[in-house]
């Protein structure tokens, strides 16, 4: 865990470039940066610390770890993609402690506590705990660094008999290195080989897309197949889910409008300033960079929202101006709405633009994925709608709308 000083996104994006460009100096090694949100997200995702995770099932360890393989190679090819890692690489270098069955028993040895033994030597045991206050603080025994770094040293270590005697492992067992695996992958009791990569510089949803299809063009032994997850496939699952929640609730809103405003001419002014706020927001997400991500579409949800009532605050307006205060509809009615409307809209607009202006001046600092791109949205869709709402909506419904005086009841 690396703490940095108090910096802008910007900043820290070019730490985190830094910190992996010097780790690439070490052969052989496999490692990862992330933000603390980022792996936290990542992690709960997929289970693993990665955005993009690509899952290769199968039966054949050798023939997952052939593809497993290729499919790294065009992980690292692709544009944007960084830490592209196996997670059960094979040929790892191991040690070896294979038990001679016979010496063993000549020794007077249980083959569980010799390997006891070892295990306790090399990967320390837990002997007891010591308590300063209200923590606990685990006690383990393990053979000093200086006595863990060869095979000789491993070869000579002292095991005492049921005898008394003391005899060195290589006596008892056969010692060598190796190479292998350190796990074999499962999910849903089927073996997997993974792949995950991190994506530096770009939208996680088109460089998946292209992974797609990069990898559809390989060919996978019999039986085998490829499944995706990570924060890409949650992303996907995450707008289908709030474009069909915002679609339910869009149509109960319009059923009641039309209900409310008995016309369908007004009720289409209304709704007009959709598109102008849509005009905004796209136009400030095309600005920052294009990339359209969940927070945006949250952003544009809040602010179809604030633009349809400010919409419905000027048809609503022009109704009490023409039914209640007896103005025949024309171009005087018109102006007056807008004008006594303009104080309200602007000061809505005004002060949502200042609560959210914080957000997006920091949109890239860590912590903020998502309210970053929603307030950027909100911003400049405000701008767009707010002008056309004072400007363009006043002319179409003088030339469009429908307001008429209501008849007094005897």
């Amino acid at each position: 865990e690396v703490d940095l000083k108090p910096v802008t996104g910007k900043e820290t994006e070019g730490a985190g470039l830094e910190i992996r460009q010097a780790l690439a100096n070490f052969p052989g090694a496999y490692f990862s940066t992330n933000t603390f949100l980022t792996e936290r997200v990542d992690e709960t995702l997929s289970g693993y610390t990665a955005a993009v995770v690509v899952n290769l099932f199968g039966n054949d360890l050798a023939a997952l770890d052939e593809k497993a393989r290729e499919i790294a190679s065009v992980l690292g090819k692709v544009p944007h993609a960084t830490d592209v890692q196996l997670q059960s690489p094979p040929g790892m270098p191991q040690v070896v402690v294979r038990l001679r069955e016979a010496d063993i028993a000549r020794w007077g040895f249980d083959p569980v506590d010799v390997l006891d033994v070892v295990r306790t030597a090399y990967g320390g045991d837990t002997i007891g705990q010591v308590y300063e206050g209200n923590r606990v603080f685990d006690v383990t025994a393990i053979l000093a660094p200086a006595d863990r770094h060869s095979i000789s040293q491993i070869s000579a270590l002292p095991l005492r008999s049921p005898a008394g005697n003391y005899v060195p492992l290589r006596q008892l067992a056969d010692i060598y290195e190796t190479s292998g695996r350190y796990i074999v992958l499962h999910e849903g009791a089927r073996r997997v080989q993974t792949i995950t990569c991190n994506v530096v510089g770009g939208d996680v949803n088109p460089f998946v897309a292209e992974v797609r299809s990069r990898i559809a063009r390989l060919s996978l032994p019999s039986g085998a197949y490829i499944e995706f997850a990570g924060t890409a496939d949650e992303q996907a699952r995450s707008r289908r889910e709030l474009l069909i929640h915002s679609l339910l609730a869009g149509l109960g809103i319009v059923l009641l409008l039309s209900v409310v405003m008995g016309s369908y001419r007004n009720l289409l002014l209304v709704l007009l300033n959709i598109p102008f706020a849509l005009v905004g927001g796209v136009l400030a997400v095309l600005g920052t960079g294009g990339l359209l991500s969940l927070g945006s579409l949250i952003g544009f949800v809040a602010l179809f929202g604030i633009t349809l009532r400010n919409s419905i605050m000027m048809i609503s307006h022009y109704e009490h101006l023409v039914a209640t205060e007896g103005m025949k509809w024309g171009q005087d009615p018109a102006m007056r709405g807008a004008s006594e409307r303009l104080a309200p809209i602007l000061m809505t607009a005004l002060v949502t633009g200042l609560g959210l202006l914080p957000l997006a001046l920091g949109s890239t600092d860590p912590g903020r994925e998502i309210e970053g791109p929603m307030a950027i949205v909100i911003l400049g869709g405000l701008v767009t709608s707010t002008a056309l709402n004072l400007l363009v909506l006043p002319t179409l419904a003088l030339r469009y709308g429908r307001f008429e005086k209501v008849a007094s009841e005897l």
